[in-house]
């Protein structure tokens, strides 16, 4: 359509969230945020290998439900994603968490799911088909690591203007987000064959809301723990980046997996679904985090 999201929200839109965290990021934190290992360990183990088993688990028990077949592989695609490039990072900000960490997990994990992704949707969908990795890797690199790089430079030299200035860097994301959100659901009930019932439609989105709690639960259990050696602001940027999956690289990616398949549409719905859940559940628990985390580092 007239929006031409092909061009504005694959290239420019990823760009332009990534342009604005380097520019709004303190780069001595970017470089403080490499070296805590284990936080990094921990987001990319439970994204890349818990989440995927666990719903694998799950849905062999969902199988012999009458919920929609394709909407339940749509859910398995969900588990396979990887961390998304920007709501986790908007999310811990607005609660004051550990943002580099966040930046810095949410772009080494789109790296990993360039490569990590295709093979899961493999290993536990059996798609068959050739992923051109080399294309997928240039874009992200494109649009993920150069936009953050040049905003780090431009930050450099306009520092103190924009410390004076308090730009709103977050109302800025979160309006590209709804814009990436908005062409997607076009894009995906634009098809007329979608063939979906009401039943099967409403429990997947309990299923998501359910998954989401849980395992943001179980993170911050995790990370809470008196041995773990995390800070409360490490574990708000834990808590997002671990159960966040990525719409913008989620859809491209499975548009080229699943490339001339039927059922394309009904497998992109859970994650349709799961994105916006995602980005409505973590805003209405940034109060309750945002009060926990002050009470825990006074």
């Amino acid at each position: 359509g007239p929006l031409k999201p092909e061009i504005t929200i694959t290239y420019i839109a990823v760009s332009a969230i990534f342009f604005n965290s380097g520019l709004s990021l303190k780069t001595e934190e970017l470089t403080s945020a490499l070296m805590h290992v284990k936080l990094h360990l921990f987001v990319q183990i439970f994204t890349l290998v818990f989440f995927p088993t666990a719903i694998w688990l799950f849905l062999q028990l969902l199988s012999i439900t009458p919920i929609n077949e394709w909407l339940l592989k749509g859910l398995q695609t969900v588990g396979c994603m990887p961390p998304p490039v920007s709501s986790a990072v908007i999310l811990t900000k607005a609660v004051g968490g550990n943002e580099a960490a966040a930046i810095f997990n949410s772009a080494f994990g789109s790296f990993l799911g360039i490569v990590i992704t295709p093979l899961l949707l493999l290993l536990f969908l059996g798609s068959s088909s050739s992923v051109p990795f080399t294309s997928i890797f240039s874009q992200l690199f494109m649009t993920v690591v150069v936009p953050l790089i040049i905003g780090q430079i431009v930050r450099r030299y306009i520092k103190d203007w924009l410390e004076r200035k308090k730009l709103p860097f977050g109302t800025i994301s979160s309006c590209v987000l709804l814009m990436i959100i908005y062409t997607t659901f076009c894009d995906t009930f634009a098809n007329p064959n979608i063939d979906l019932d009401k039943f099967s439609l409403i429990i997947i989105v309990f299923i998501i809301f359910s998954i989401q709690m849980s395992f943001m639960f179980l993170t911050f259990l995790f990370s809470t723990r008196n041995n773990s050696g995390f800070t409360p602001a490490d574990t708000v940027a834990i808590v997002f980046c671990s159960t966040h999956k990525s719409l913008t690289l989620g859809i491209p990616m499975l548009k080229i997996v699943f490339a001339g398949y039927e059922h394309l549409s009904l497998i992109s719905i859970p994650l349709l679904i799961y994105h916006p859940a995602q980005i409505l559940l973590g805003s209405l628990l940034v109060p309750t985090i945002k009060s926990w985390m002050v009470s825990r580092q006074k």
